[in-house]
């Protein structure tokens, strides 16, 4: 009977009128700083090329609702190929995708490159090739944050961010998100970034229609 009404509601969540919208925008706050210009130091020719972060130009969150889904999601059947390598850059650098799929990394440019990650939830390494070989594709079968570096350039780095369901969104060049088609009823939603404390709230969503959720994510001052 309990098996019963689960599938009524599944079905009930899955017709029009019965999901809902999460959407809203992430921003970024730093932690405050005691001395504004570090006392005009900056301007020193020791820390002139200690680079500052931007809080306000950084992009890539990515917001997703943080628990098991409630049925079995099945993952793309082909691989995706999106994270290529050009200009000896991954892109995207922050891909979210849904535990199953398989990853390519095609290699776009004249020089060879590599793709490795020792993350606990996923270790590989392509090894070197160039442009138009084929690397194995990856299948991402752990949830968890994996890290991909090229073994031979140095800046080359790319974050795939392996989650148990499909809702979730990466921001626009504005932050702005929106997770769509999500089965009514109370989420734990997560908003991520790679250098910052993630921020974690419950959400109800409607059974039509949007809820909308704001994001600030940064670092609580220092006691």
């Amino acid at each position: 009977m309990k098996r019963f009404y689960c599938l009524i509601l599944l079905f009930l969540a899955a017709q029009p009128g019965f999901s809902g919208t999460i959407t809203g925008t992430v921003k970024a706050k730093g932690r405050p700083e005691i001395e504004q210009d570090g006392g005009g130091k900056y301007a020193s020719r020791k820390f002139k090329f200690a680079e500052k972060v931007d809080y306000d130009a950084m992009r890539d969150f990515v917001v997703y609702i943080d628990q098991p889904p409630a049925e079995k999601v099945v993952p793309p059947s082909k691989p995706i190929e999106i994270v290529t390598q050009k200009d000896a850059t991954f892109s995207p650098h922050v891909l979210p995708v849904l535990i199953g799929t398989t990853v390519r990394w095609p290699n776009q440019d004249d020089i060879a490159h590599n793709a490795f990650s020792i993350s606990d939830a996923k270790q590989f390494d392509l090894g070197l090739y160039k442009k138009g070989e084929q690397a194995p594709p990856q299948t991402f079968d752990k949830s968890g944050r994996v890290d991909v570096f090229c073994s031979i350039h140095k800046d080359m780095h790319c974050i795939l961010l392996v989650l148990q369901n499909p809702h979730f969104a990466v921001t626009d060049h504005k932050n702005r998100y929106s997770i769509t088609n999500v089965p009514a009823g109370t989420y734990r939603v997560k908003a991520w970034h790679e250098r910052l404390p993630s921020v974690t709230t419950n959400v109800v969503v409607p059974a039509e229609g949007e809820v909308k959720v704001d994001f600030l994510l940064g670092f609580s001052e220092a006691k």
